[in-house]
């Protein structure tokens, strides 16, 4: 999943790339509201985290351009200010969450998964499709109840196309969610890992659980 970060606070900065990234998220970087709003309109995010004090354009008018601009990743502000009426007026600029700082990392990785999950629809933390379970939680892939193994990219993808499980995914949309923006998107590295979930999840070739769309991309199969 990718993910913007934008905060003024370059320690905080550091500590919340490192945080989402030791989790499995491509991250973007911005330290200020106008470097952030250029980001949004040109990458897709499944999720930003926002710090309502930025520089050079405020994060409550960030989020307030960002919505009128009709972009609808999940957002979660990051706030020092603890006055409820502020809380109130940054989920009325159009965020989705809060988070107080200090705050502990648990709690963040919890809403931002929360987040993720809601936006595509799917507030179980389980995703189940057909005899795939996917917990998002651990992280593990179940199918017929038996434990698959899979590489940290293996799982990235297989997450997507179940959070997207009626949408044709091309090969560039799979990259620039599981990969940072200066990765080669030409590489046929995502076909190697369809490969690999296929022969992983349905080594027999019975479930047929990914469908390939000639020049389009892929799809989780419909008769799961």
């Amino acid at each position: 999943m990718r993910v913007l970060i934008v905060e003024d606070d370059a320690r905080l900065l550091t500590q919340l790339d490192q945080l989402m990234q030791q989790n499995g998220y491509s991250v973007d970087l911005a330290d200020d509201g106008q470097k952030a709003l250029f980001l949004f309109r040109e990458y897709p995010y499944d999720l930003a985290i926002v710090d309502i004090g930025l520089p050079v354009l405020d994060g409550l008018d960030l989020i307030r351009q960002v919505r009128k601009d009709k972009i609808t990743s999940p957002i979660l502000i990051l706030t020092a200010r603890d006055r409820w009426q502020e809380k109130v007026e940054g989920l009325e600029a159009g965020a989705d969450d809060y988070l107080t700082k200090p705050f502990h990392n648990e709690e963040l990785l919890a809403r931002a998964k929360a987040l993720i999950r809601r936006a595509a629809g799917q507030p179980n933390p389980a995703i189940e499709r057909g005899p795939i379970r996917l917990d998002t939680l651990s992280e593990e892939v179940f199918v017929n109840e038996q434990y698959v193994e899979l590489t940290a990219y293996e799982y990235k993808v297989l997450e997507y196309l179940l959070m997207n499980p009626n949408k044709i995914v091309s090969k560039t949309e799979l990259t620039e969610h599981i990969y940072d923006q200066d990765f080669d998107l030409d590489s046929n590295v995502i076909e190697v890992f369809i490969g690999r979930l296929r022969k992983k999840i349905d080594p027999d070739g019975s479930i047929k659980p990914i469908d390939t769309l000639r020049g389009r991309g892929y799809r989780i199969s419909r008769q799961l």
